[in-house]
């Protein structure tokens, strides 16, 4: 077997063996059980529901989603923060993607979202041959989401590694896996990329409006299933999967579709807004009734906040009072400045601590351990930028409104003069440490990024270079 192949197995084999886990009365508090061989876990329901919750699981990880993808290294390339972990970040913040720290990260955000993508192609490959094995919808749902998953994890690896659509859409960025394989697979163009995600995303879409319980109303019952359809905001469902088509449109420039799929998700009025009484009171600090789809991270409070948001811990991310205050153009009667951000203490006392994170005042579950990862609040951003674009300026500014109202802020009568630039600045209030804002920026190319002195286009910092395992190994061509 070649060098190449050898290299691809330990990639493959590292997915299939990674550890999957068991449920009690709740699928998502996941804990790791013992190596499973495939012909005994796809020879149940049960099975399969272990191994799509070990796909989820697998992205509870620092590497990517419980840090590095969310408020971390991601987080600092967006100039979000005033104070961060110096040692860790000061190549990443300079653009300097070849240091040796910020190469660690690229490498695992790419080992760890292509092994995500491994177990859900495992998934994938075993079960169409067992659908005699699957109760009422459950295997529309598994189906639904395994296929979700695996565009969900691609999309983020093509924003990473892939040029802006605006650029070039034929520029060759990353391999499109669809099934558990020895070969290498191609490495293919931003726009063969997008093509094979919306195809994944349409597939399940199909599949989940007709199955989700979000959508038909199915009463699930802990006892009848042990939990696994409940918590709908802690799965890839179908409003999420029509969030994700709307972002993957946005990227495309195919702005009309975006406009739609971001409607279903509004119009269905699954996700009110959170309630003011709630966040004043510290019971809903990541305002979960938005969350249209959440990781469970059980561990949110002790590795997340008291790590990373707290001024007892040198490792923590924060930003001053006065860049805050810019942020939300000093209007302190936002709820999101008033609720989601504490002081900081004697040193610290000019630092704000993002409280997103932090253990809710009343222990509720339905509270607790939510990492974000798409929010309502996105969707109205992204239709008022499609009416904007469509030359509708009236109805972009009542959208904008909408948003701007849900957290006591002053209608806008006008639009600014610079629609895109207060853009990237409600992006930044609504989506604060949630991974996004910096994917804004690359889509829609600015030349600078707010708090940098860098020339962003010049020297393609929106690009990150593939890693050395790709270029050398898999004798990948140029990404950027």
């Amino acid at each position: 077997m070649k060098k190449i192949q050898k290299d691809l197995l330990k990639i493959v084999m590292g997915a299939v063996l990674m550890p999957v886990v068991s449920a009690c009365n709740d699928w998502l508090d996941v804990q790791p059980r013992s190596q499973v061989e495939d012909t005994e876990l796809f020879e149940t329901e049960s099975g399969y529901k272990e191994a799509l919750a070990g796909v989820y699981s697998s992205m509870v990880s620092a590497s990517t989603y419980s840090k590095e993808l969310t408020y971390g290294f991601i987080g600092v390339l967006g100039q979000e923060w005033d104070f961060y972990y110096a040692s860790q970040y000061d190549d990443a913040a300079a653009y300097n993607y070849d240091a040796s720290v910020p190469t660690g990260y690229l490498r695992g955000i790419w080992g760890t979202n292509y092994s995500g993508i491994a177990n859900a192609n495992n998934l994938l490959a075993h079960i169409d041959g067992d659908r005699r094995l699957f109760s009422q919808d459950n295997y529309g749902v598994i189906k639904g989401e395994a296929l979700a998953l695996r565009a969900f994890l691609h999309f983020d690896l093509l924003r990473c590694f892939g040029v802006s659509f605006e650029v070039n859409p034929e520029q060759l960025s990353i391999p499109y896996c669809k099934s558990l394989s020895y070969r290498v697979f191609p490495q293919l163009s931003v726009r063969e990329v997008t093509d094979s995600i919306l195809s994944d995303l349409a597939a399940a879409e199909q599949l989940l409006e007709t199955s989700d319980p979000i959508v038909t109303g199915r009463e699930i019952s802990e006892v009848t299933d042990n939990g696994y359809l409940q918590n709908r905001q802690l799965h890839l469902n179908y409003y999420a999967v029509k969030a994700l088509q709307a972002r993957v449109y946005m990227w495309r420039g195919d702005y009309e579709e975006a406009g739609k799929a971001a409607d279903v998700v509004i119009e269905s009025e699954k996700f009110p807004w959170a309630k003011v009484g709630s966040m004043q009171t510290g019971t809903d600090r990541c305002l979960a009734d938005e969350l249209l789809f959440a990781l469970n991270n059980l561990t949110m409070t002790a590795d997340v906040a008291d790590n990373y948001f707290s001024d007892d811990s040198p490792y923590s991310f924060a930003v001053t009072r006065e860049r805050l205050l810019d942020y939300f153009n000093n209007a302190t009667q936002d709820y999101r400045y008033t609720f989601l951000f504490k002081n900081g203490t004697a040193t610290h006392a000019a630092n704000r601590y993002l409280r997103k994170y932090d253990e809710p005042s009343n222990n509720s579950n339905y509270y607790r351990f939510k990492m974000p990862l798409m929010r309502v609040g996105e969707m109205y951003l992204i239709k008022s930028e499609v009416a904007y674009r469509q030359g509708d300026t009236d109805q972009a500014r009542k959208v904008l409104n909408t948003l701007r109202k849900a957290r006591n802020l002053t209608s806008l009568n006008k639009l600014p003069a610079d629609y895109y630039q207060e853009l990237v600045y409600a992006y930044r209030r609504e989506l604060l440490g949630e991974g996004q804002l910096f994917f804004l920026y690359k889509r829609l190319n600015r030349p600078t990024i707010l708090y940098s002195p860098v020339d962003a286009i010049a020297e393609k910092v929106y690009t990150f270079p593939l890693p050395l395992t790709e270029t050398e190994v898999a004798e990948r061509e140029p990404n950027r």
